[in-house]
């Protein structure tokens, strides 16, 4: 099993994000020194919590100290974007990256988003569908006719292409069950968010599969997962440094209505330890390492992105949680595959 980096990309408006983004290139730096596999950045708009750096813009920066690591949109929120800027952007970064780039997206669910860029949301499954196909098919060089919110081609074509052929893997973040099989149905890989249980994740693991199989796929070379972690030589040291981070994040998410989208049964608790239990990997470098390999084992995932830093937290904080997994945790990993 591999390990990829999520940097936080969400900053306290308070915050020097000058500061911050040197620390995130510095963090990007390590994770290539410790033998990662890639570095995600993930996007939102007007988020009045916190200050966010423009998802590719970022990312391009973030690939000149990149190294061997792939870079990937971990997500990008693919119904909102006008189809041809995103299609070149991503091309863009598979050229700046020679190829190493992933294509993470993801529906979004926040209202104001879809408001801000003229998409309604009880129809952001269609217009994203739609998207992704003019952004395929321009890639693939086709003469694209399509309209849609905020488009209109005709006769379109571009000469841009990313290195990648046909195109960067396309992975699909999916929550809900009909998201599960849009994912199976339209992506390379399912990009299972940090948000659920395990437990949660186990019981959509045969509605993915089947739907691979409706759609005529077999299982995907990558099964990435998301996991909130953080990792310190105690135990209670590191419970303790996480959780003012982790519970004000969450609460935020509760407030823009993350858990709703969750898998039935899924939500957020408003209590810390039972928020934590099976959906975080939290401990000493031996109880995240268990984490991980149990985690590989119920949801048979073969790369994790981690995420180690939220609002707030200090960046020395997480440089050094970030060592410790590259040193304590990524050779145990090794080892077992």
């Amino acid at each position: 099993m591999k390990l990829a980096l999520s940097l936080s990309c969400q900053h306290t408006p308070s915050d020097d994000i000058h500061v911050r983004l040197r620390e995130h290139l510095a963090q990007t730096r390590i994770a290539a020194e410790l033998g990662f596999d890639a570095v995600f950045g993930f996007e939102h708009f007007l988020t009045s919590q916190y200050v966010m750096l423009h998802q590719l813009t970022f990312l391009a920066r973030v690939a000149a100290e990149a190294g061997p690591m792939r870079v990937g949109t971990g997500i990008a929120l693919a119904a909102l974007h006008n189809p041809v800027e995103l299609a070149d952007m991503i091309a863009t970064l598979d050229v700046v990256t020679e190829g190493r780039t992933v294509f993470g997206v993801g529906l979004g669910y926040r209202q104001e988003e879809f408001d801000a860029f003229g998409v309604e949301k009880r129809h952001s499954a269609r217009v994203f569908e739609a998207k992704l196909d003019v952004i395929r098919r321009l890639w693939a060089g086709e003469v694209v006719d399509a309209e849609g919110p905020g488009y209109r081609l005709v006769r379109a074509q571009t000469p841009l292409k990313p290195v990648q052929r046909p195109g960067p893997p396309l992975w699909i973040a999916a929550n809900s069950d009909a998201a599960v099989r849009r994912a199976a149905r339209l992506g390379d890989a399912w990009y299972v968010g940090p948000h659920s249980t395990v437990e949660a994740l186990e019981t959509q693991l045969p509605i993915y599969r089947k739907a691979l199989r409706d759609a005529g796929k077999g299982d995907p070379a990558e099964r990435p997962l998301a996991r909130e972690v953080f990792i310190d030589e105690t135990r209670e040291r590191a419970w303790r440094r996480a959780k003012p981070y982790l519970e004000a994040k969450y609460r935020v998410y509760s407030e823009w209505g993350q858990d709703k989208v969750l898998p039935t049964g899924d939500a957020f608790s408003p209590d810390y330890q039972e928020l934590v239990r099976d959906r975080f990997v939290i401990g000493t470098p031996d109880d995240v390492l268990a984490g991980l390999q149990d985690c590989e084992r119920r949801l048979g995932v073969n790369l994790v992105i981690v995420r180690l830093q939220w609002a707030g937290m200090e960046g020395a904080d997480a440089e050094r949680a970030l060592r410790l997994l590259g040193t304590e945790v990524l050779p145990g990993l090794e080892t077992q595959a």
